[in-house]
């Protein structure tokens, strides 16, 4: 299903929810609406689902304009966060609900609900209630309930916040690679960036009601086109006079500019593993942190603590350390514009990796 929507607005009383948002999703693709709680998220996703009536705005399905559309007549599967499976039914009898108002016949329900059955993993399962399964075990047949009755669209509203970490961590990739070979259209509501990261195709930052920005994870990560989107996407620290570090005196140009410091535009370490000492500026180690397949370091340089990552290869650091640290490059931003601002005082730039 191709989706488009224009100009979306939702108000509840005096609080405007929802302000101006447009954006299209081509077919089968999966996006993340991403944000800060209470950002809007979930209000996008109800008016697509029909749950709730836009404010002003047009939601197009396939060309035809779907705003009064009930949403049984819509062709969407909807996962909520809590399941809301019938605990009086079985796995088997949850996934055949919809089947059954749509009236199939029984040797269809039967074909349809053994087919996501084995999709899901719940093969053996089909007898069960919902009281007998696990957490991860419950939202599968979730899934498989929406996609019963073959929605051209399905919708999650962060489907993964009621599982423990390990779980939801194994049904990430179980969802995408589910979706990937159904080739539905979906868009899932979290605010885990992590998640949005890892699942997604194409991300949609929402923030206070508005669309921050909509690309793909790596595109919003190395090219921000707010300081909003910048900050609340990995780990960074926003420097207010950027041009009091060595190699971005030019920065003083551009009075109420700031700048934004990612982990990965930062090393840290002793002198003698820099080979441009005149880059460096001298720092100081607040904290480090074990972080499985790194040490994540705190360091102060002046009254700035930036944050970086530094190699289990390489000598470990200690709190009150005396250290060089080298900044390679800053995202610049002031009230109408962003850019990257290189350190002068550097020969090669340093790729990004994330």
């Amino acid at each position: 299903m191709h989706i488009e929507v224009s100009g979306l607005n939702k108000s509840f009383g005096d609080f405007h929810a929802v302000r101006d948002v447009s954006f299209s999703i081509e077919k089968g693709h999966l996006i993340g609406l991403l944000g800060p709680s209470g950002g809007g998220k979930t209000s996008i996703l109800r008016m697509l689902a029909g749950l709730e009536t836009p404010s002003s705005g047009d939601i197009v399905f396939h060309g035809k304009r779907v705003n009064d559309l009930p949403p049984q007549e819509r062709g969407i599967g909807f996962v909520f966060q809590n399941y809301a499976l019938f605990k009086h039914m079985t796995v088997y009898d949850n996934v055949a609900f919809g089947l059954k108002i749509k009236k199939f016949s029984k040797s269809q329900i039967r074909d349809r609900v053994m087919e996501l059955v084995e999709l899901t993993g719940l093969k053996g399962f089909e007898h069960r209630y919902p009281h007998q399964l696990s957490g991860g075990q419950r939202q599968r047949v979730a899934f498989a309930r929406a996609l019963a009755p073959e929605p051209q669209l399905l919708l999650l509203d962060e489907p993964f916040a009621a599982i423990d970490a390990k779980i939801r961590q194994e049904l990430r990739t179980w969802l995408k690679e589910m979706i990937e070979r159904v080739g539905i259209t979906s868009i899932f509501v979290t605010h885990d960036q992590d998640e949005a990261i890892e699942v997604a195709d194409e991300i949609m930052i929402i923030n206070k009601g508005r669309l921050e920005q909509k690309g793909s994870p790596w595109d919003i990560y190395k090219s921000p086109q707010t300081q909003f989107v910048a900050s609340f996407i990995g780990e960074s620290t926003i420097v207010e006079d950027v041009s009091k570090l060595k190699g971005f005196e030019e920065a003083a140009g551009w009075p109420g500019a700031q700048a934004l410091i990612r982990p990965e535009f930062i090393e840290v370490g002793n002198p003698s593993e820099f080979r441009l000492q005149s880059a460096t500026e001298q720092g100081k180690i607040k904290h480090v942190h074990f972080r499985g397949s790194e040490w994540m370091v705190e360091v102060e340089v002046g009254n700035v603590t930036l944050i970086t990552y530094r190699s289990l290869e390489k000598e470990m650091l200690h709190p009150g350390d005396e250290v060089r640290v080298l900044v390679h490059r800053a995202y610049m931003f002031n009230q109408s514009d962003s850019w990257m601002m290189e350190n002068r005082l550097k020969e090669d730039p340093m790729p990004i990796h994330i």
